[in-house]
């Protein structure tokens, strides 16, 4: 069944940016850690002598206002540009930055994603095939370590998450996490059960970020504000309370539509349903992933 369309993240991947819509901008996260805000995912960004690293690039449009930010920042186009996963709020900008000489790095699934293309069919979100500089150079099956501006930084798989292609980034000096898309921070997360999403992968993942943290780490979501410990614990018991009631009603054989009539979520909607879903929505989007 198709779904209404959404207005933030998912609505995203096929938006063409106006001259409003490309306002950049940045957060510092612990410096020199920024995180750059804007329509599309989070962007993590390390500026150095090194060189500047990046985590994720938004849209093909907006290029240009990113690289305005990291600028004033005191950096450059990156020298290394990872991709969380193949979503193109995230990797839109790739054939710029591609083109400008940045290096890409990503799980393997990304650059298969990205040459097969793919679709969104719940939203009529079509990403076309990708080729040339708009494809990761490198890539790895479980982890890569880079070192760079001082920072061990630490990027690792997480299988079956928001999808079958996610990273985590740690800067481990720095005590600062860039979740991907295994974080929507305050809202209902997309999980793209099409493309090999599941909620007990997502579940994974944030109690994999949560192992990392402390009371002083700063974490970048993929969508939403800038987050502590306290709010990613937050964020996984309520996917943990999902992944309960949820399997139940699948258990008992009832369908998405079914088990949304049952409204098992509605104590959780007033503070998760902000962003992209109402809770109805969002059982009938993730309900194939449970």
């Amino acid at each position: 069944m198709r779904l209404i369309p959404l207005i933030g993240a998912l609505a995203a991947l096929t938006f063409t940016a106006t001259a409003t819509a490309q306002q950049i901008d940045s957060v510092e996260v612990r410096d020199p850690i920024h995180m750059l805000t804007g329509k599309g995912g989070n962007i993590g960004v390390l500026i150095g002598e090194d060189g500047t690293f990046m985590i994720d690039d938004k849209f093909a449009p907006l290029t240009e206002a990113i690289l305005a930010e990291v600028e004033q920042l005191g950096g450059s186009a990156p020298t290394f540009l990872i991709n969380t996963h193949f979503h193109g709020d995230h990797t839109g900008g790739n054939e710029n930055l591609g083109d400008a000489g940045s290096t890409i790095v990503a799980h393997e699934k990304v650059r298969e994603r990205l040459a097969e293309g793919s679709e969104i069919e719940a939203f009529d979100m079509v990403m076309p095939p990708q080729s040339g500089a708009a494809l990761p150079v490198i890539t790895f099956s479980q982890d890569i370590r880079f070192h760079l501006n001082g920072e061990t930084i630490d990027v690792f798989h997480v299988p079956a998450a928001h999808t079958d292609s996610d990273s985590i980034v740690h800067f481990r000096d720095a005590n600062v996490i860039h979740t991907g898309d295994t974080v929507f921070n305050g809202f209902f997360p997309f999980i793209d059960t099409a493309h090999g999403g599941t909620l007990e992968g997502m579940i994974a993942a944030t109690e994999r970020v949560l192992t990392l943290t402390d009371d002083d780490t700063r974490i970048i979501p993929g969508h939403g504000p800038l987050a502590d410990r306290q709010q990613i614990q937050g964020y996984r018991d309520m996917l943990t309370t999902a992944r309960e009631r949820l399997g139940k009603l699948k258990a008992e054989g009832l369908s998405a539509e079914e088990a949304a009539a049952e409204q098992p979520l509605a104590d959780l909607e007033e503070e998760w349903g902000d962003g992209n879903f109402s809770a109805d929505q969002w059982i009938e989007i993730i309900y194939d992933g449970v």
